[in-house]
This record gives C-alpha cells, sequence and structure tokens, in this order.
C-alpha cells in the first residue's frame, strides 16, 4: 500500500523523531484518542487498544544492506501480534530492535522511533532497563549450564535480589507462570540441560517471566520443538497474554491464526499490512499478503 508523504523532522541525534501533525479527518462519532489522523487517513490498522509499543518510519541498516524500511507499527498492550513474511523479511530484526538487541551488531544503524509506553527507547532509557522490561525468547531453546533453580533465579540476581526467600517466591511463582513448575519442582537442584527441548523453552520463558517483564518477545519460539510442545507453549501464550503484551515472530501461519490478536506480513523489509488476525487472512488488502497467506510463495 502506497504510503502518504508525511513530513518528518530529524535531529542531530538518528534516534530522534518528531512527527508533523496533519489536520484531523473527518468522521462520525468522537475520534479514537489511540490513532492519529494521518493513520486514519491511510486506512491504517492501528488497534483502538492502547498501545504498549510502537515503531514509527523506522529504518534498519547492516552497513549497506537496507534491513527495514519505513516500519511504522503499534503493539496493542495485552494482546498477542505475530509477525509473519517469508525467510529474511525482516520479522526477526525488527523484534531484536524492540529491545536493542542490534546494538550487539557492528556496523548496525537504526533511524527512527522506537517507543515503549511513549517514551523513546533509544533516548530515554538504559539498554538494561529495556531489556528487563521487554523480554525476549529465541528460537532455539538456550538454557544456562546450570541448575533449574539458578537458571530462573539468574535475572533477579542479577537485579540485586539476594533474599533467598524472595527467590524462591519468584522461582515457583516463574516457573507456574510458564506450566512448567509440576514437571520439575522436584528436581529444581538439577541441570536444566537434562530437560527436553519442549521443557527448556518454557524453563526459558520462566526465567524471562523472572524479571517481571511487561513484553514478552519470543522469535520463532516453537520451531525446533515437536507438536505437542508446540501446543503447550501456544495455550501458555495464550494465557500470558492476559498480564503480559506478547509479540511473536512465526513461519507458521496456522499458528498465528490460533494464538494472536493482530497479525503484521513482511516481505523484504517492508511491512505490508497489518490488521486484526482474522481480517488479514480473510480479507487482506494487498495482493501480495493474499498470495502469501494462501501458500502461493513463501
Amino acid at each position: 500500500m502506497p504510503k502518504p508523504d508525511i513530513p518528518i523532522k530529524r535531529k542531530d541525534n538518528p534516534m530522534e523523531c518528531v512527527r508533523e501533525k496533519t489536520p484531523a479527518v473527518a468522521m462520525n462519532g468522537p475520534r479514537d484518542p489511540h490513532v492519529c489522523p494521518d493513520d486514519m487517513a491511510m486506512g491504517s490498522a492501528c488497534p483502538s487498544h492502547e498501545a504498549k509499543m510502537e515503531v514509527r518510519d523506522l529504518n534498519l541498516h547492516y552497513g549497506d544492506f537496507h534491513a527495514l524500511k519505513d516500519i511504522s507499527l503499534s503493539f496493542p498492550k495485552n494482546e498477542v501480534t505475530a509477525l509473519i513474511g517469508p525467510s529474511g523479511c525482516g520479522k526477526s530484526t525488527l523484534l531484536k530492535t524492540l529491545n536493542r538487541m542490534n546494538d550487539l551488531v557492528e556496523g548496525c544503524t537504526v533511524q527512527g522511533c522506537v517507543e515503549l509506553d511513549g517514551h523513546d527507547v533509544y533516548r530515554t532509557m538504559p539498554a538494561t532497563d529495556l531489556r528487563r522490561r521487554v523480554g525476549m525468547v529465541f528460537q532455539q531453546p538456550n538454557p544456562f549450564p546450570m541448575s533449574i533453580y539458578d537458571n530462573v533465579a539468574f535475572g533477579p540476581r542479577t537485579h540485586g535480589v539476594r533474599n533467598r526467600g524472595e527467590l524462591d517466591d519468584i522461582v515457583e511463582s516463574s516457573l507456574r507462570d510458564a506450566a512448567i513448575w509440576d514437571e520439575v519442582k522436584d528436581r529444581l537442584k538439577r541441570s536444566a540441560l537434562g530437560l527436553s527441548g519442549g521443557q527448556q523453552q518454557r524453563l526459558c520463558i520462566a526465567r524471562a517471566l523472572a524479571v517481571k517483564p511487561e513484553v514478552l518477545l519470543l522469535d520463532e519460539s516453537t520451531s525446533a520443538l515437536d507438536p505437542i510442545s508446540t501446543a503447550k507453549i501456544e495455550e501458555l501464550v495464550d494465557e500470558l497474554r492476559h498480564r503480559y503484551t506478547v509479540i511473536m515472530v512465526t513461519h507458521n501461519m496456522l499458528q498465528a491464526l490460533r494464538v494472536s490478536t493482530k497479525t503484521a506480513f513482511f516481505l523484504l523489509g517492508e511491512m505490508i499490512e497489518a490488521d486484526d488476525t482474522e481480517t488479514l487472512f480473510t480479507h487482506p488488502r494487498d495482493e501480495r499478503t493474499a498470495d502469501y497467506v494462501a501458500g502461493r510463495f513463501g
């Protein structure tokens, strides 16, 4: 979909941007305060729900390679947003940009706005604070080579929690939230590497939840799991969305349909369209989206 020409003022800091005010669009009834007038003018799928995170006019380069191109997308609070698209389209790159994991990549430059609760995460928030509030679980389970207990307690200890009783409570509640407590409660002191793949992934989710994040990023977190383990993770995500904002990358379109409430389709570094999941899959506005969800390419 062609984007309107929205003038942007950029200051010396490449991550500081200000969107110019545009005239409000006449609509029947009161205007939703969470939708910008220019987004309404372009028929954007900005949700009526409060946005927990938002990116605007985001461009990311790895050296000379333009990986993300003018991405503007909001992530509704306490909902699950799925990012879909073929390999190499920029889904995981966007996910890593949300908690500044790309800071660790040499030659990576980012321009545009990335906001958490309205605060620019690149200008006003230390990376350590951001990553505590925005947790991430990767494609391959990556438990630390230590006990199950110490894996979950690692984050709280890093943030200064030393009281054993408090740590015990955090470990138990996090493992319960990740739906794995009953499976490991009698072997907390055993190595996490002895767990199955599905159990390891749920342990990694518990480890992320232990620092009480507000947003949980899942980067193809079920792609390496068997169907039974995948179903458990999907059930868990459906439960977690009532307390957390979940943003997930998936190649499994049926998974996006089952789990997410909003879906965004990416192709060659561009976001082609975003809408509530049912609408995007049944009545896509762009022919490329229709072809992808129908399985004609990917």
